[in-house]
């Protein structure tokens, strides 16, 4: 048996009983840094073979696995914070193991992006997790870009080095919105910042954050209602051109104008 198991994203207390038992028991855990598991095993005095599964060796490590397994051998997948596969590795290791026909489980447990909503206090009823934007900036704007119109809450993993990067490029894609700076999560200095995208967040940045973003929000205008081409159109039907009817609308949806710009293009 292969099974995904979660494990703490700080606090080394926040690991299930569950995954206790299922590391203590296994023959062999695959990991994405050997040294940062040691850490956790030994806090809780187990000690296991462990191997390499990190985004370069994906096919290598699943093959080896699903060999294993097939052997009767118990084994554990963890990455090094979290759940595996969700902005980590393991993507490519299920879609082999299910290619495969190779049955495998997961223990679910801690979750960064979960936390940061919740410390965030923004709606959770509906929300998109995008994980890590691209390195490209022309790239991650095209993300954005997909997601400008989305009403959903907004959750982004980001590097420190990372962070006003985003910013930048999410005020400008998105508009002016609340956002939320989560860090630390679990840790003694857990911190959560209220900010608004257009004027940034201060300060140094230190350690891994989770973003949480506004959705566009529903208006009280009943043309928001309309397609975007119909909002577009119903302004050009009352004398404006164009570039104004755009304005108005990108006003009343509270988005940029570029976000709206590629469904009109044959008004």
């Amino acid at each position: 048996m292969i099974s995904f198991v979660a494990t703490p994203i700080g606090n080394l207390k926040d690991i299930t009983l569950r995954a206790l038992e299922e590391l203590k028991a296994a023959d062999i855990i695959f990991c994405e840094d050997t040294r940062h598991t040691l850490k956790l095993l030994s806090a809780y005095e187990i000690k296991k073979p462990l191997l390499s599964c990190h985004k370069f060796n994906e096919r290598e490590a699943a093959e080896k696995m699903i060999s294993l397994s097939r052997e009767g051998k118990r084994v554990a997948v963890v990455s090094d914070a979290g759940m595996p596969v969700i902005s980590d590795p393991g993507r490519e290791v299920c879609r082999i193991l299910k290619e495969a026909g190779e049955r495998y489980t997961v223990l679910p447990g801690a979750n960064a992006a979960l936390s940061a909503l919740v410390l965030s206090a923004f709606p959770a009823e509906k929300f998109a997790f995008l994980g890590f934007l691209p390195e490209k900036k022309g790239e991650r704007r095209a993300v954005l870009e997909e997601y400008a119109l989305s009403r959903e809450t907004l959750i982004f993993h980001c590097a420190p080095q990372d962070v006003d990067g985003y910013i930048a490029d999410m005020a400008e894609v998105l508009g002016d919105r609340r956002a939320c700076a989560v860090r630390e999560i679990t840790k003694i200095h857990e911190e959560s910042v209220e900010f608004s995208l257009k004027e940034g967040l201060s300060g140094e940045k230190r350690g891994e954050y989770v973003l949480v973003v506004e959705g566009a929000g529903a208006r009280e205008n009943p043309l928001c209602a309309l397609s975007v081409r119909e909002h577009v159109r119903a302004y050009m039907a009352e004398g404006l051109d164009k570039k104004e009817a755009l304005k108005h609308a990108a006003r009343d949806r509270g988005v940029p104008k570029s976000a709206l710009y590629k469904e009109t293009l044959d008004l």
